[in-house]
Order: structure tokens, then sequence, then C-alpha cells
């Protein structure tokens, strides 16, 4: 019997949305350093051309999409196969901050959840079409505990993470007779350009156990990856020791 317990990610081939910052941004370059074979998007060109130029990676690593908008989704897979061949996983951290319902306009907070919501899902889908193929594949969707301690203000936010929760669940249990794993990490407060407070405030919540920095989380997106084929890590939740639940 096959007792590994761990695999390589040494020339694993992975798609990552938003990572040109935060969170996404931290995995990308952690997953560089480790040998994957990536490619990322994000919105802005200076952010992207930044990660790159920091993973050592050539222009053709990545590009400037908004997973908001549907045109772009198969501009991007396309991109992506023409870089990688194919894609073993796909890691959706593309997601906006958004204010309480009330106090958004229309557009503003319907964007929020197509960036969210709906562009995880359409990205999820684009890559389910390549690994049902293959009957192998991993989805690991970036969430947030937003659901569990239903903050003032982030009435807009814990919906469309309360939603990817509710998908990747039971999507497991609709592709994992398919050997395709679907994992679902919470963070709590993590220092990332989301955050409404300046930097030096950041700093100082990290420094007081009340923020994590980003690359913690993507220290835990690379442990459920690393996982054997047999093992799936359907949900990782990593708070600060001191996380504010108010």
């Amino acid at each position: 019997m096959d007792r590994e317990l761990t695999r390589s990610l040494a020339g694993r081939r992975i798609l990552i949305t938003g990572g040109t910052t935060g969170i996404g941004r931290a995995t990308f370059l952690a997953l560089a350093r480790q040998g994957a074979r990536l490619f990322t998007i994000g919105r802005e060109a200076e952010p992207l051309a930044e990660t790159l130029r920091l993973a050592n990676l050539d222009a053709g690593a990545g590009m400037n999409a908004d997973v908001a908008c549907h045109a772009d989704v198969e501009k991007v897979f396309a991109a992506a196969d023409a870089r990688l061949g194919e894609i073993d996983a796909l890691i959706c951290c593309a997601a906006l901050g958004a204010q309480p319902l009330h106090e958004m306009e229309n557009d503003d907070w319907r964007y929020v959840v197509e960036t969210n919501l709906v562009g995880t899902l359409a990205y999820a889908r684009g890559a389910l079409d390549r690994m049902l193929r293959r009957q192998e594949g991993h989805l690991v969707l970036i969430s947030s505990i937003s659901p569990d301690i239903k903050a003032r203000g982030e009435s807009v936010y814990a919906a469309t993470k309360a939603g990817i929760n509710a998908f990747a669940m039971t999507l497991r249990k609709e592709i994992g007779e398919k050997s395709i794993r679907v994992t679902v990490i919470e963070p709590g407060s993590v220092g990332t350009d989301m955050q409404e407070c300046s930097l030096d405030e950041q700093r100082e919540a990290i420094a007081q156990g009340e923020m994590l920095f980003a690359e913690e989380i993507a220290e835990g997106i690379i442990f459920a990856l690393t996982r054997s084929p047999r093992c799936d890590v359907s949900l990782l939740r990593m708070e600060p020791i001191r996380q504010k639940t108010a």
C-alpha cells in the first residue's frame, strides 16, 4: 500500500485568480519558490508586472483580467492552456471588500457579488471542464470567517463568502468520486490591501496578534495542496490568536 503522505508541488500546473495582491500574491510567490508552473490574473498592470518580477517569471505567466467580466473567462483559460497545457489546481483568491448593503450603490454591490461569488463559480467551472476529462484536480477557494462571525458592516461581503462555502461543500459531494478535491480556506483578519486601516496600523495589529500575515494563509494553502491524493482538506480555518469577532 502506498503510504506517501505528501506530494511535491514542483512542476504542478496552477492557475491563481487575484494573484497580484494580498493572499493571492503571497501564494503565487510561495508556489513559485516551490517550483510550481504558474499562471495568474489581476486587474491592474503594475501589480501584475511587479509580482511576476518578484517570482522571476516572464510576462507570459500572467495577464490582466477582471474575474467579474464574463468575456475575460474564456480568454484567461485560453492563455492558461497555452502556458500550462493542463491545470492541476485552481486557487480562487480574487475578492473585494464591501460596505453594508444600504450604503452601497446598486452597481457597486452587484460588482462585489460578481467578483467574489460569481467569479469564483465561473473559474471553478472553467477548471472543472479541464479536470473532469482527466479525473484529477484540486480547487482551492478562499472564503472567510465572515459568514460565521457576522460582523457589522460585512453584510454583502459575508453573503458572498457564505455562498462560496455552500457551493464548495455541495460541489465536493458532486465531484469527489471523480478524484477532484475541493478545499475552502477561511482566513480571519489578514494584513492585505483589502484592509481599510493603514500599513502602520496593520503592522501594529499583527504585532498584537490581532491580524495575520498574508504569507501565513499561503502556507495553509500549500498544506492543502501538498496532501496525498487520498486526503482532501475540505475546510481550513485560520485566525489570529486575538481575532476580533464583532
